[in-house]
């Protein structure tokens, strides 16, 4: 590999694959890639590592936005193998989710943490071995009381929800952007 680690930068997006999963809860962490790179000109036009992804040159460092195409709780099975092929260190990954005990519309950036109960996390955390990489949760608010997790979590928003989505994914991609020219300390400093 001719260029070194410290050159390359990896931004996934935590969803599921397919139609019937588009614009749910559970799937903002999609939306935000396709916001950004959307944004950037970028084209997720590569299929590997389980998932699709493109990729970005900023100021001579490569970032890959990558879509893993597992389901949520095998995640991990395309993050750990991209990073490991390219030797591509933990402080360069941010991985961007949905939250269930986040407010619709806010977001939190942390640097390290358990999996809350977030199954895609889960799966990351038993890929990599560890608890410490970059994360931005997004909020999706709880379900109303008795009302099922999955059917939430894989349900859509409500109309009067719509704006505070937006914003959220128009905050996340905001940081993402930043952490391409920051430390992520400094990054959540603004953004949390």
């Amino acid at each position: 590999m001719s260029e070194s680690r410290e050159q390359m930068k990896v931004i996934v997006g935590l969803g599921n694959p397919g139609s019937k999963y588009a614009g749910t809860r559970h799937n903002i962490g999609f939306d935000i890639i396709d916001y950004i790179v959307k944004d950037l000109g970028i084209e997720l036009n590569q299929s590997k590592f389980k998932g699709v992804f493109g990729t970005y040159l900023h100021k001579g460092e490569k970032i890959f936005f990558l879509k893993p195409l597992t389901y949520m709780n095998l995640s991990g099975e395309s993050v750990a193998p991209l990073l490991n092929y390219y030797d591509i260190p933990l402080e360069n990954l941010l991985v961007v989710y949905d939250d269930l005990d986040l407010p619709v519309g806010k977001i939190r950036l942390r640097q390290k943490g358990g999996a809350g109960g977030h199954n895609g996390i889960k799966s990351l955390l038993s890929h990599l071995g560890t608890n410490e990489f970059n994360r931005i949760r997004v909020g999706i608010d709880r379900p109303a009381s008795g009302s099922e997790l999955v059917h939430y979590v894989l349900g859509g928003y409500r109309p009067e929800e719509k704006e505070a989505v937006q914003d959220s994914i128009h905050q996340s991609s905001k940081a993402i952007e930043a952490w391409l020219d920051k430390p992520f300390l400094e990054v959540m400093n603004t953004f949390n």
